[in-house]
């Protein structure tokens, strides 16, 4: 394990250097050093290193007692507060220990030691230009959006819309676009989103306005959300998912001022990912009876769409379905681009075996076997394979999985998906639990 006193040095040193020069903004500072110094929407200068911010920081229980050992070091008792009698000799003790990585993730100290960077070999990759791209801007923030939220709606208000949207900052999701099998031509669309993220300002340039609008189709399992949540991670940007399904909701009074609210909230988090799924939601409501209301809120919804843009109000929109054959042309033409999530190949399948069984201990694994025996399952599914061989061997006091382990869980995942399939046949006909075992119903359902 590292040693404690590095991070907490850090902390203290980025800021001192962050109070120091008034252009560092709110951006330049490492996500966590942030945490601690929030107030509503804003970082107000100066901003103290107490030995409770830099716990809050840091992650190191006792700041004080990791640094109270260096000659340079103090403490003020009464504020909290911690600094250096000796910043020079401060700033030198840190970059003799300081890795390329710290540098590059911490913006700060990236420009502040530039200088002398330039100077060492192993720092030549390290720029103040990359640290701050690669940071995660402070709009991200929890503390930022719930502040946000706060003073956009009133209590009342605030609650109605955690119905209709969720709302995710980068850190709150834990899957990794690396960790994600992708076809092809789901890792091209990625590659042109990121791109046009980018260029943003090119693009606006030239007048392409058209462009950020995707639809994710396929079955359910196939990663649709996954990946739209892992593009926020990778991003660094805040993720509205929508809960379309939501609008129809007893408890939502003005859908269509709700729908309009929810675009206003994309556009305030901006830029951030705005997440629709179950589109189809949006054909089926406009081909039906429904309640006015409810129509009116479908074609606020289109007419949002068509208003938001990745280009002009930086909202990277995506919308997902299950059921692409239950879309209209009203549906279909509000995207620029259509992203098919097919069930995984046998070596789709053989590649998500490996990446979810990295942590596993497995004799004799063989994990294309292992996707030749579950043609058909899903990404979703084969995650349920492995959980149920884990808990299986756990009840028998086993850590090591072996390949049979997994052949049978497979099994037995199948059988139970048969099963599923045949309740989910008669679960329309409630008469069939109330008579079982009465001739007539059993040949009603017979397939």
């Amino acid at each position: 394990m590292s040693s404690p006193d590095l991070p907490v040095v850090e902390f203290v040193l980025t800021i001192e250097v962050y109070n120091d020069r008034t252009a560092f903004e709110p951006d330049d500072l490492p996500a966590s050093y942030r945490r601690p110094y929030w107030e509503g929407r804003q970082i107000q200068r100066p901003l103290s290193p107490t030995v409770d911010a830099a716990r809050q920081a840091t992650g190191i229980e006792r700041p004080w007692e990791a640094i109270s050992g260096l000659m340079f070091t103090d403490h003020d008792d009464f504020s909290g507060s911690l600094s250096f009698t000796d910043g020079r000799m401060a700033e030198q003790w840190f970059l003799d220990r300081a890795t390329p990585t710290m540098l590059q993730d911490n913006p700060v100290l990236a420009l502040y030691f530039e200088n002398e960077l330039a100077e060492m070999d192993e720092f030549e990759d390290v720029s103040y230009e990359q640290a701050r791209e690669q940071n995660r801007p402070a709009r991200a923030d929890r503390a930022f959006i719930d502040a946000l939220l706060e003073e956009y709606f009133d209590e009342d208000e605030e609650d109605e819309m955690l119905d209709l949207v969720d709302v995710r900052t980068p850190e709150e999701i834990d899957q990794p676009l690396d960790e994600i099998v992708l076809t092809e031509q789901q890792e091209g669309e990625i590659q042109k989103i990121v791109k046009a993220i980018e260029h943003r300002e090119y693009l606006a340039q030239i007048g392409l306005r058209e462009i950020g609008k995707l639809l994710f189709v396929g079955p359910p399992g196939t990663g649709k959300t996954s990946v739209a949540r892992a593009l926020a991670s990778k991003l660094g940007l805040p993720f509205v998912e929508v809960k379309l399904s939501m609008i129809t909701s007893q408890y939502l009074g003005e859908t269509a001022k709700n729908v309009e609210k929810t675009f206003e909230v994309a556009k305030r988090l901006a830029p951030c990912i705005l997440f629709i799924d179950e589109f189809d939601f949006v054909a089926k409501t406009r081909a039906s009876d429904e309640h006015a209301a409810i129509k009116r809120a479908v074609n606020t919804l289109l007419k949002s769409i068509d208003e938001v843009s990745l280009i002009e109000d930086e909202v990277l929109l995506i919308g997902a379905t299950n059921h692409p054959d239950q879309l209209d042309a009203a549906a279909w033409r509000r995207f620029d681009e259509i992203v098919n999530f097919p069930k995984p190949d046998v070596q789709m399948r053989a590649d998500i075996l490996e990446i979810v069984t990295y942590r596993m201990d497995i004799e004799e694994f063989d994990p294309y076997a292992l996707a030749e025996l579950t043609e058909g399952l899903t990404g979703s599914d084969l995650r349920l394979v492995l959980r149920e061989a884990v808990l299986d061997a756990l009840t028998e006091e086993r850590t090591t999985l072996t390949q049979d382990d997994l052949v049978d869980a497979v099994k037995e995942f199948e059988e139970r998906d048969t099963l599923k399939n045949l309740d989910m046949m008669d679960s329309d006909n409630e008469a069939l639990v109330a008579g079982a075992g009465h001739d007539n119903h059993d040949h009603e359902h017979d397939h």
